[in-house]
């Protein structure tokens, strides 16, 4: 029973309004404008390290052009070049700077036929477009939109972020709590978040405030107390 309250829920789907955006609230506004239909610009580029949240605002663009009845697609890989439809009013392609040198050409072909017919393109690298390891042709195509370095919150955008959620759920955060887990989980916000959720269950089903001793004992049980790598759960 305690791993099942413990367990964390799945995330969300992402949207805009659960992005923290942190100093990227330009980039934010302008894919909020693309996805709703507002704006002349019809391609973005993002680009950041892992953790600054390029892929949380790809599929918040796809969810709210969704939102609005259009087509939109998201591409993660290559091979899903070939599944994009003629129909789609948008197709967001993440890690675009992963593609082989075939894929790359498709997404060079891919991006003329979207603009050609009014429709919109979003994507997103590790690198600014002049820096990108891709053909020069995509490159140039990718630098000719608007482009956006995504800036990961800082550690006090974090803990005002949890604090936040925290207090939305009825839960008093105080700082030694929040050092622990900003030092002990994985840097991505969407863990974080899911990992105080669970706290806030954890702590109720025990009749325990959430205290220091508290979020170890959690932790351990959900084996989560060992410093990693950022992941691509906010990238």
């Amino acid at each position: 029973m305690e791993q099942l309250i413990l367990e964390l829920a799945p995330s969300p789907l992402p949207t805009f309004d659960s992005f923290a955006p942190g100093v990227n609230r330009a980039a934010v506004a302008a894919v909020r404008a693309l996805a709703s239909g507002g704006g002349s610009d019809r391609s973005i580029y993002l680009w950041g390290e892992p953790g600054s949240g390029r892929s949380h605002l790809l599929e918040a663009t796809v969810h709210a052009m969704r939102e609005r009845g259009c087509i939109a697609l998201l591409l993660r890989s290559g091979h899903e070049l070939e599944r994009a439809s003629a129909d789609a009013g948008l197709i967001a392609i993440d890690d675009i700077d992963s593609l082989d040198a075939g894929e790359q050409i498709s997404a060079f072909d891919l991006f003329n036929s979207i603009l050609a017919r009014g429709a919109a393109l979003v994507a997103a690298g590790s690198a600014p477009p002049q820096r990108l390891a891709v053909r020069e042709d995509l490159r140039t195509r990718l630098a000719s939109g608007l482009a956006f370095e995504l800036t990961p919150l800082s550690d006090a955008e974090k803990r005002a972020t949890l604090r936040r959620h925290a207090a939305a759920r009825g839960m008093a955060l105080t700082d030694d709590v929040l050092s622990y887990l900003l030092t002990r989980l994985r840097r991505d916000l969407g863990t974080q978040l899911a990992v105080l959720d669970a706290l806030d269950r954890y702590s109720l089903a025990q009749k325990r405030a959430v205290t220091l001793p508290l979020v170890r004992d959690a932790l351990d049980a959900l084996d989560l107390q060992r410093p990693q790598r950022p992941d691509s759960t906010r990238r």
